[in-house]
């Protein structure tokens, strides 16, 4: 006896239309979050050129932290309202400006403001993609209501466009001219040819009886999970901002590497460690993510404070590896954890709230880390540092495990 389809299939003009934009959504998100870790290689050369100390350093790689909080906080719950197609572009467009204010305005406050500004640009598009790639890939597919592929998308494209930052702008920083003005004219190109596709050819899947004031609601008794579940995304992204923010310049104070190149390979590292681990667990529950990642997380900071005490670069760079693998299964578990605790329309909002906590953790304990080890000395505060994310970490998994 034949099967009778219940779910009405979509023309197939229509379908092609979300599926273009799903993928266009997907290199968007990944550009701006490769433009945040960017300047990981390039510290030193801003250092060189502006005279600015690790201090100010660390200040400006954290300046980004006030932009995401007020682009996840006051901006990111917009798309639940207005649309998700009409928060994307603008996102794009205010990462350019950021590119453009690094390559014509030079100097401490400069780089403030143009990481302050990229952090608007990452809160508009981080929650936004998340939510947009979901409502796409369904629209596209209605009869695979529990596929993974928007959530394994989602995640490679955010900590796979974190890896690529790197990587990116050490080569141009190593072989390219002028690389402090080349590495942001070549994003600040390919986010306008993004913007440009996405206005002209994506879908909008938030229609007007759907869109809603509500910003931030959790289901019933999702408060413990959604709570535990930003403390894991925090976690994960402190030790991520660590090496975004310090890890050239540990190569080239603690192990000796100056090659701008090289000085991008930590990051590269981690970050791709962490977008390898997730497309490897896409079909793994939570709970095993979060298992496999709350171990493999403390024994790559181990591994991190024991290549400062006997140094070398190979334990270092293996370290990276096996603090970004865990760091990217708590990510993914804590994503997944934080979208199912939410409310179905306010997700955008919810997963605002969720990115700003843990962008909170990219940037604040990087600057408490350069503090301290001015009083404490680098290595003690290395390691107590390691100790702190780890019990951090284990504690925000127990919580997320309450339910």
């Amino acid at each position: 006896m034949p099967v009778v389809s219940l779910v009405r299939s979509r023309p197939r003009a229509e379908v092609g239309a979300y599926t273009r934009a799903f993928w266009v959504t997907a290199a968007a998100f990944a550009v701006v979050m490769a433009f945040g870790t960017a300047p990981t290689p390039l510290w030193p050369l801003f250092a060189a050129r502006d005279r600015l100390g690790p201090t100010m350093v660390t200040v400006a790689f954290a300046a980004i932290v006030v932009g995401t909080a007020t682009g996840f906080l006051l901006l990111g719950h917009l798309s639940d309202r207005h649309g998700r197609r009409v928060v994307i572009v603008p996102a794009l467009l205010v990462t350019t400006g950021s590119a453009v204010l690094f390559v014509v305005w030079h100097g401490l406050p400069a780089l403030i403001v143009a990481r302050a500004l990229n952090g608007v640009g990452t809160g508009l598009m981080a929650a936004t993609a998340t939510t947009y790639l979901s409502d796409l890939f369904h629209r596209a597919h209605p009869d695979r209501p529990l596929s993974p592929v928007p959530g394994v998308v989602a995640a490679s494209a955010n900590l796979g466009g974190l890896a690529l930052g790197p990587l990116v702008a050490g080569v141009l920083g190593a072989w390219a001219p002028r690389p402090l003005a080349t590495t942001f004219v070549v994003f600040a190109v390919t986010m306008t040819a993004l913007a440009v596709v996405l206005l002209l050819d994506a879908p909008e899947t938030v229609t007007g009886s759907e869109r809603t004031p509500r910003r931030f609601g959790l289901r019933p008794g999702a408060g413990a999970v959604f709570a535990g579940a930003t403390g894991m995304g925090a976690f994960a992204f402190a030790v991520m901002g660590f090496f975004s923010a310090l890890s050239a310049v540990m190569l080239r104070g603690e192990l000796g590497a100056s090659s701008v190149f090289a000085g991008g390979m930590p990051g590269f590292i981690l970050f791709a460690a962490s977008a390898v681990v997730q497309l490897a667990a896409g079909g793994w529950s939570e709970t095993r993510m979060s298992g496999f990642g709350v171990v493999l997380f403390p024994a790559g900071l181990a591994l991190t404070v024991l290549s400062l005490y006997r140094p070398s670069l190979a334990v270092f760079l293996v370290a990276a590896a096996v603090t970004g693998a865990g760091a990217g299964l708590l990510f993914k578990a804590a994503l997944a954890e934080a979208a199912g605790a939410a409310r179905p329309e306010s997700r955008a909002g919810v997963l605002a709230v969720f990115f700003a906590v843990a962008y909170v953790g990219t940037g604040l304990p990087s600057v408490a880390f350069t503090v301290a080890q001015r009083n404490f000395g680098f290595h003690a505060s290395m390691l107590w540092f390691a100790v702190l994310l780890s019990v951090g970490a284990v504690a925000a998994v127990a919580i997320a495990r309450r339910r």
